[in-house]
């Protein structure tokens, strides 16, 4: 469905067939996409993909980085190559985190810097948007990537911009030179447009590195022996446990919460031979159990906090989510095909 049908959908369909019809929207401008989210979310059961799904899957694949690094969220400061709906979304609930974490939005804000197509983004810079404008902080206008990755010294680099080859070799050897495990995620798609590979990544930190992407990279096999099996942080892993959850206990609004949450369980299903590996995400063929699991905790908080509408209240949540999950398997795929019996066959019936 293109942005413009999509857009009839959303403000048509729900008022149609109610307000517990579920509307997932994206691939909207990035003004569009806030706009809307904005305006909708408290009147119907709606979220937007690129700007919550992509959120959920990024924080989890940081939760599991802070596993490898022993930190929190705080300790971090977080560059993003890109300010558009992605990156605006995944600061958002990196904000969220923080604030879980026990610091006030207001330092939490402090820790994000941002860069898009006309460089770092501070105050007092034309054109701002209200949403961009929030991560504005008081620094001399810079446009040089190479420039604002040394000046600002992140602790974290995120790419979002769709530029591929942005994270420069001198910017992943900076990286590594202040950070004695950078954190890269290069989450651009397709591969073509990814920020850095993920071989440039494991090579110029000497395996140091912490890498995800938001496209499929191969296993890197460092010339000490060491293999690394980089992650792939796809929004397959958030949106259909998220529907699940929400179609399962009724709920009438999609709040931020279950997205943080939403991450908190994702990163919960990584092992520590995964993160050994370089893995930030289980495997895309566990995603079935893992979509289970996000809706059974969706469930469980929807209970607790009086957002669900369905009722009696399940005992059993997981056995209430299973019974709501789709399955592909049939007895047969073939319909039941009846002959008539030969006797049957035979009577004839007289002309009226």
């Amino acid at each position: 469905m293109n942005a413009h049908n999509c857009l009839k959908f959303l403000v048509f369909c729900a008022p149609r067939f109610g307000r517990n019809c579920l509307i997932q929207f994206e691939d909207f401008a990035n003004a569009n996409a806030f706009r809307l989210l904005n305006k909708y979310r408290n009147l119907y059961c709606t979220f937007n993909d690129d700007i919550q799904g992509t959120a959920s899957v990024a924080v989890a694949g940081l939760f599991a980085a802070l596993r490898i690094t022993d930190s929190k969220l705080s300790d971090h400061t977080i560059l993003f190559q890109g300010a558009g709906e992605a990156a605006l979304g995944i600061a958002n609930l990196i904000v969220m985190a923080m604030e879980k974490n026990g610091i006030t939005k207001e330092e939490a804000l402090k820790k994000i810097w941002m860069v898009d197509s006309k460089g770092l983004i501070v105050k007092g810079r034309a054109s701002l948007t209200s949403e961009k404008e929030r991560f504005a902080h008081q620094h001399n206008e810079m446009k040089n990537l190479e420039e604002i990755v040394k000046k600002i010294r992140p602790t974290v680099l995120i790419g979002v911009a769709a530029i591929g080859g942005a994270f420069t070799e001198k910017i992943i050897t900076d990286m590594a030179s202040f950070n004695k495990r950078p954190i890269i995620f290069a989450l651009s798609n397709p591969t073509s447009k990814a920020e850095c590979s993920a071989k440039d990544c494991y090579l110029l930190t000497e395996g140091r590195g912490i890498f995800a992407s938001g496209s499929p990279f191969d296993k890197v096999t460092l010339p000490d022996g060491r293999t690394f099996f980089p992650g792939q942080g796809n929004n397959a892993y958030v949106f259909p446990g998220v529907a699940l959850g929400v179609v399962s206990c009724g709920m009438r609004h999609i709040s931020e919460d279950i997205f943080l949450t939403t991450a908190e369980v994702i990163c919960q299903q990584v092992s520590q031979k995964h993160l050994e590996e370089g893995r930030l995400y289980p495997p895309l063929a566990s995603i079935q159990d893992v979509s289970l699991k996000i809706a059974v905790k969706i469930v469980e908080q929807a209970y607790s906090n009086n957002t669900a509408t369905f009722y009696p209240e399940p005992e059993d949540k997981e056995a209430f989510v299973r019974s709501q999950m789709y399955s592909t398997e049939y007895e047969s795929f073939l319909t039941d095909s009846y002959s008539w019996p030969k006797e049957a066959m035979k009577i004839q019936t007289a002309n009226l």
